[in-house]
């Protein structure tokens, strides 16, 4: 390391409100959500190292209200800026309990919402900066840290009766056998992705038919589809995806959080004769033991749920619940980096897959980080684990994921794969970007 680049501070935190307008072609249509604008609140840290190093990060939304997720990542700009980077890198544990601990801020959570999503973009940007430094990407930054070093980045408040300090150690003590053949395999292979891309509410089944066709034969072994706003629609398309892909792809379901307790396991026992793999999100992200009573009804059906979770103690609650088959994780929901790490050794404590949520702008390029490290350091395993894959909107960004054969390819730049195009930033700016300004001269389709 540099003289300057071990003196040099962050000195600045500019943001960003960027907004994609996808609500024109449907993509990302569900249930819930039936006109989507996929957006990004954006951050860069900036230092004075004289190589300008910086960190990108960001935090998903769909549009409408992402100008109040910009507001609350600059609320946070005195816990950053004048820092300098090393002593930033070496206390991160610190530093992520500090924005989630701020005795005002924290009002507005604690530990949730609009402030939980802000803290996880600044707390993501850090690591990015992190991993940059270090000449690595992020997630074998992640799986070089000793299991001590790892420890001390997660916050126990709330977990120690299903997680303790000593538990995690065991847990990725455990991991480290193997961990080298793992990291040649991942290099080799890749990780396992699923695609959502064909199964967007909006599109008709001529479409969905085809892309689904092109997912198996892209590699994949599993789709998803949106269902939860008609059920005859529900039972037409399952029918029309499970005729395009055959008996042996795996089809899974998201309903978005769409119904009620009876109401869902009622219209996933009429879907079943379809072999759906598992439903996700099949009623509100915040009732564990409505989760609890579908899982019970619906099985052998799957329970998948974790894009909306907004921190690691409903995830415990979720686990102790026996609530969940799968956990899906999300980069940007929760507290970011740290929290994602408490929340895979939760899932590794309890014998559940992690299966992470990417059907966002930039969430496919973070989330594999955090998957990759799981399998290398903490649960060990690929066993009924796939990332989310949707096929749009990666050309915004400078180290976009690539996904050869069905599997993600192990980034190899250092960073969180979470830099944008600086053109992106300027041209999907909102309002005024210039691709905005072309998206309300054109018809909608």
């Amino acid at each position: 390391m540099s003289q300057h680049r071990a003196r040099a501070r962050i000195t600045a935190l500019d943001t960003y409100d960027i907004r994609f307008p996808t609500s024109r072609r449907l993509e990302g249509s569900d249930a819930t959500h039936p006109d989507p604008d996929y957006s990004a609140a954006y951050v860069i840290l900036r230092s004075d190292a004289q190589d300008g190093l910086e960190g990108h990060g960001f935090c998903f939304t769909i549009g409408r209200g992402n100008e109040v997720e910009v507001a609350a990542i600059e609320a946070l700009r005195s816990y950053v800026v004048g820092l300098p980077m090393v002593e930033l890198f070496t206390g991160l544990g610190d530093f992520q309990q500090a924005l989630v601990g701020d005795s005002q801020l924290r009002w507005l959570g604690p530990e949730k919402g609009v402030m939980q999503m802000a803290v996880a973009a600044v707390v993501n940007a850090v690591w990015d900066l992190y991993a940059k430094h270090e000449g690595k990407p992020l997630w074998k930054l992640l799986a070089d840290l000793a299991p001590e070093q790892i420890v001390a980045l997660i916050d126990f408040h709330y977990l120690t009766d299903a997680l303790t300090h000593e538990d995690a150690l065991r847990i990725l003590r455990r991991a480290r056998a193997g961990k080298a053949e793992r990291e040649v395999r991942l290099l080799a292979e890749g990780y396992p992705g699923y695609a959502t891309s064909p199964g967007w509410l909006g599109y008709p089944d001529g479409k969905l038919t085809r892309l689904a066709r092109q997912a198996v034969a892209d590699g994949f072994t599993q789709i998803k589809l949106k269902v939860g706003a008609d059920l005859e629609d529900d039972i037409r398309r399952c029918r029309t995806a499970r005729a395009a892909i055959g008996p042996d792809i795996r089809l899974a379901l998201d309903a978005n959080q769409r119904w009620d307790i009876e109401q869902a396991v009622a219209w996933i026992c009429r879907l079943a004769e379809f072999d759906p793999y598992w439903i996700e999100e099949p009623t509100s992200p915040d009732d564990i033991l409505g989760h609890a009573e579908i899982r019970r009804a619906v099985a052998p059906v799957k329970v998948a749920t974790g894009e909306h979770v907004p921190n690691r103690v409903v995830f415990k609650q979720l686990l102790q619940a026996q609530a969940i088959d799968v956990l899906q994780l999300d980069a940007c929901r929760v507290g970011g980096v740290n929290e994602n790490i408490a929340i895979l050794l939760l899932a590794a404590k309890f014998g559940i897959p992690v299966c992470p949520h990417a059907g966002g702008v930039g969430l496919c390029e973070l989330v594999q980080h955090l998957a990759m490290f799981d399998w290398l350091a903490v649960s060990g395993t690929l066993q009924d684990r796939v990332i989310e894959y949707v096929d749009h909107l990666h050309e915004h960004f400078l180290d976009p994921v690539v996904v050869s054969r069905g599997h993600y390819a192990a980034p190899t730049t250092p960073g969180f794969s979470s830099a944008m195009r600086p053109g992106t930033l300027r041209t999907y700016a909102f309002p005024d970007g210039v691709g905005w300004l072309n998206a309300m001269e054109e018809p909608s389709k």
